[in-house]
């Protein structure tokens, strides 16, 4: 009933939306959690790298230990800006934000001497004060929002009715083998507007890499068949994940933390425990690139460095339409700040 109110709020103009100077592009979801929004934003940033843009991610910065405005740096952990962020930073040339105020932070990151021409924000799909150019809302296929609740009684933060502010609507993590039957049918059950995109699209896992050497790499579908796997993840949503190496490894335990957690020594130090009593010559352990940026806080990387453990990177892509997607914003980012859009 709050967040209703709120909406009104906002959609009467008695709470005021800000048209920030700058182009900027919102990936959010209805529900929390788990829908895939990380590989989202990453696929954004290699598309507007590609396309020569200067770029910034902005964030709240999740489970932080840092408050305020944060510009991230080379020395920056996932304690100062989360691991999210850290993992935006870490692997690319631009300019990585956090901020709870995000009006505050837009308007930092216009005053750098080298301003972006972009600024992506994360997960501010509900924080209306920010009027974002280009709106993208990321749906679960197994948990769609058509189909989903509000919390408590599911996992919607917003009525359903509040997707006609989004511009582009993509139903992630689509199984690969779906018939285009099964998708006209969610096609059908989304009922886009007619100044909306929908997009399918599904997680491509890559070469698993070494913590400590990125450059040794094993091939999950060739070689990981020889493994037992000890699977380390502490994220919303890691089903598809475990799915994946069942399906090509020779047997799977799971050790599953709460989204974002924030592992302890004597956790690591039970878990290499464990790994050490598996009796087989060949053994690894695979977490995700999110709980990397954890594992590398300083009071548990001399712990998590010297077990043997691998990374499994994932990327989105889509079913089709790809192109079109890309070309939806290229266009926005090289024309004007704000998408035509009916609900205006």
């Amino acid at each position: 009933m709050v967040v209703f109110i709120r909406n009104k709020l906002f959609d009467v103009g008695i709470l005021k939306e800000k048209r920030p100077d700058i182009h900027t592009i919102g990936v959010g979801n209805l529900a929390v959690g788990g829908a895939g929004k990380t590989p989202l934003v990453e696929y954004l940033i290699k598309l507007l790298l590609q396309n020569e843009f200067k770029l910034a991610t902005l964030s709240r910065g999740y489970k932080r230990k840092t408050s305020g405005y944060v510009l991230a740096d080379a020395t920056s952990s996932a304690d100062d800006i989360g691991d999210e962020p850290l993992i935006y930073k870490s692997k690319y040339p631009i300019d990585v934000a956090v901020d709870a105020n995000r009006l505050n932070a837009l308007k930092k990151l216009s005053e750098l001497e080298q301003k972006p021409n972009i600024v992506l924000l994360d997960d501010a799909f509900q924080h209306r004060y920010i009027r974002c150019g280009l709106n993208i809302v990321v749906s679960d296929y197994s948990h769609p929002f058509f189909s989903d609740h509000l919390l408590p009684y599911g996992t919607l933060r917003e009525q359903k009715n509040g997707l006609v502010r989004a511009d582009i609507i993509i139903i992630s993590k689509t199984p690969e083998r779906t018939t285009p039957i099964e998708l006209r049918n969610v096609l059908k059950d989304v009922k886009p507007g007619p100044h909306q995109n929908v997009f399918f699209s599904y997680l491509k896992y890559g070469d698993l890499y070494s913590i400590t050497d990125p450059l040794l790499k094993l091939e999950v579908e060739k070689e990981l068949f020889k493994y037992h796997v000890m699977a380390l993840t502490g994220i919303a949503n890691a089903a598809p994940m475990i799915t994946y190496l069942k399906e090509f490894g020779n047997e799977v335990y799971h050790f599953p933390f709460d989204d974002h957690h924030e592992y302890i020594p004597k956790e690591l130090e039970d878990i290499k425990r464990y790994y050490e009593q598996i009796n087989k010559t060949h053994k690894i352990i695979i977490t995700t690139e999110k709980d990397l940026m954890r594992l590398k806080n300083s009071n548990i990387w001399p712990i998590a460095k010297n077990m043997n453990m691998f990374v499994l990177p994932v990327e989105v892509s889509f079913k089709d339409k790809e192109e079109e997607f890309n070309q939806i914003i290229l266009k926005y980012a090289r024309t004007n700040r704000f998408h035509h859009k009916k609900y205006s």
